[in-house]
């Protein structure tokens, strides 16, 4: 591969697969179907670890409200990906968990904003440090700044993933 004066980079036939690929994208998509296929299991095992009734998927919306505080049932829809119907479900399982209580929003009387509750926050705190403290042990070989550097670019990832 080598690059124009514009820096545009052209790809040499080696690169290439038979069908056209470029070989880095195709290990990129091996890596993340492999990625994703272990979060999903692990999601699932922290979800349980929260309360044994949970459903994995709504493991997902109990940290963003960790990290984020209140949030209208709009804005985690919107955030995790799915539909009005289908975050009502979710909200009310955790609801009736005890995971979670709805309060007005102080910024519009109408609206309701998601919080976890004091159960829910105890709960998701002690799961996600021990996922934190198994992420050390697992990657106690690694740099810091190698560490850092992957996070930064996963979250680079979700960001163009997001759009």
């Amino acid at each position: 591969m080598h690059e124009d004066g514009n820096g545009d980079a052209h790809r040499g036939a080696q690169d290439m697969t038979p069908s056209g690929a470029d070989q880095e994208f195709l290990a990129l998509e091996r890596e993340l179907t492999v990625l994703l296929r272990r979060a999903r299991a692990n999601q699932g095992e922290m979800a349980r670890e929260v309360h044994p009734d949970l459903e994995s998927s709504a493991y997902g919306l109990l940290i963003r409200l960790d990290e984020c505080g209140g949030q209208r049932a709009t804005e985690l829809a919107g955030y995790i990906g799915v539909g009005k119907a289908t975050m009502s479900r979710q909200l009310r399982a955790l609801e009736e968990l005890g995971l979670i209580a709805r309060e007005p929003d102080p910024a519009d009387g109408r609206a309701w904003l998601v919080t976890l509750t004091e159960e829910g926050r105890g709960r998701v705190g002690k799961v996600r440090e021990a996922r934190r403290a198994r992420y050390v042990r697992q990657l106690a070989h690694w740099d810091r700044r190698e560490v850092a550097e992957l996070a930064r670019l996963l979250n680079q990832l979700n960001g163009v993933m997001e759009r």
